[in-house]
């Protein structure tokens, strides 16, 4: 698939077939994952890989009742869980090296947007999930000291499909050397 067309036909799918991914195709979208530009290339990023039902119950529980996707972590056959090493990505000689501190947001946000289109190319849905309670996630999943939990995926075939939102135009958010000179 080519990657603009991949860009512009993703969609955030919330409902799942319960049809096995290969365990190929984990691997796959896991490597587009890990091939995504970091800081420093500090690649600050781990993944947690969860099929069990129990589990993946219990982490939709992290999700507020009226989170949309809060029933695709149990419906999709797998979800993927995005954690980052803290205080490596964004740092230069133990000092944070620009006002916006810590940057494993970015570098995991860029390893995530390509697992997601990695996955849309290989016809698997996918949804950023980032509003749960990640503390509780980090504790279900032992994830050690030093490290945060960012963002979940489940990733499986879509039982619907999703229609494309509207998008902004380029010219009603670029700017030409000075901002707001569109």
């Amino acid at each position: 698939m080519e990657v603009m067309s991949a860009i512009r036909e993703r969609r955030s799918i919330r409902k799942y077939k319960p049809d096995p991914v290969s365990e190929n195709d984990i691997s796959e979208v896991l490597e587009a994952a890990l091939w995504a530009p970091s800081w420093a290339n500090t690649q600050c990023w781990e993944f947690v890989v969860v099929k069990n039902s129990e589990i993946k119950e219990k982490l939709a529980a992290t999700l507020p009742q009226g989170n949309p996707a809060r029933p695709s972590l149990t419906q999709a056959p797998v979800v993927i869980v995005a954690c980052a090493h803290l205080g490596k990505a964004g740092y230069f000689k133990g000092n944070a090296g620009t006002d916006k501190g810590d940057w494993y947001m970015f570098d995991v946000a860029l390893a995530m947007q390509n697992l997601t289109l990695a996955a849309h190319a290989k016809g698997l849905g996918t949804v950023h999930i980032g509003f749960f309670d990640a503390k509780a996630a980090a504790q279900l999943l032992a994830i050690p000291e030093g490290m945060a939990v960012v963002e979940m995926t489940p990733l499986g075939y879509a039982a619907e499909g999703s229609k494309a939102t509207s998008r902004k135009t380029v010219r009603e958010c670029v700017s030409y050397e000075r901002f707001g000179n569109r």
